[in-house]
């Protein structure tokens, strides 16, 4: 079976002082790489669409959704690791409008800050069995997972038999495409694809 994870598109900032989830939505450019993205995979064969909670996921899946005629299965377990935080700054923003911060996150480094949400290591299995169900359960089909960075970091890390839990920086709406043989061989085919957000 061959298996697409595709990260979400540029969401706004959000920050809530109530302390409740900032779970932000696509921003007017997120919107249009999704848009973007749908163009580019609607002649393509997909078999089913499954999907992080997050809003930012699902308003990335919905044009894929529409052009595909394709249910999209909400998947809980392919959520960022930060769902719950009350803060979400995409990582340009922070590195262009507030140097100082970029410079101290650097510092302390992605895999910090997220097992400062929860411990990465749990997070980490949790996510690859998940994603080895799905694969499991989709035997001969093609698949697309709408998720967050962290989750293909953790799957392609996994596949590629990396300690580093986070290791590249997918693009927004980027597509990693994997395959898994009938006796369990799973590789890596591409990871990071753009070429729907070049040019229309």
């Amino acid at each position: 079976m061959e298996l697409i994870l595709i990260r979400h598109g540029l969401p706004y900032r959000v920050e809530k002082k109530d302390g409740t989830a900032a779970d932000p939505e696509l921003s007017p450019k997120g919107i249009e790489q999704a848009q973007k993205l749908a163009r580019w995979l609607q002649n393509q064969p997909l078999d089913a669409i499954y999907c992080s909670p997050l809003m930012r996921a699902r308003m990335t899946a919905e044009p894929l959704s529409d052009v595909k005629g394709l249910d999209i299965s909400i998947e809980p377990d392919v959520a960022e690791i930060d769902a719950q935080a009350s803060t979400y700054i995409p990582l340009e923003e922070l590195k262009k409008n507030e140097p100082e911060k970029w410079r101290e996150l650097l510092e302390v480094g992605m895999e910090a800050v997220f097992d400062g949400m929860q411990d990465l290591k749990t997070f980490r299995r949790k996510i690859i069995k998940r994603i080895k169900q799905i694969v499991a359960d989709n035997k001969g089909r093609k698949v697309a997972i709408v998720c967050h960075g962290g989750i293909i970091n953790i799957w392609a890390a996994h596949i590629l038999g990396l300690e580093k839990s986070l290791f590249f920086k997918p693009d927004y709406t980027s597509i990693s495409r994997f395959m898994a043989s009938g006796s369990g061989v799973h590789s890596l085919v591409s990871l990071n694809e753009t070429g729907h957000l070049h040019g229309d």
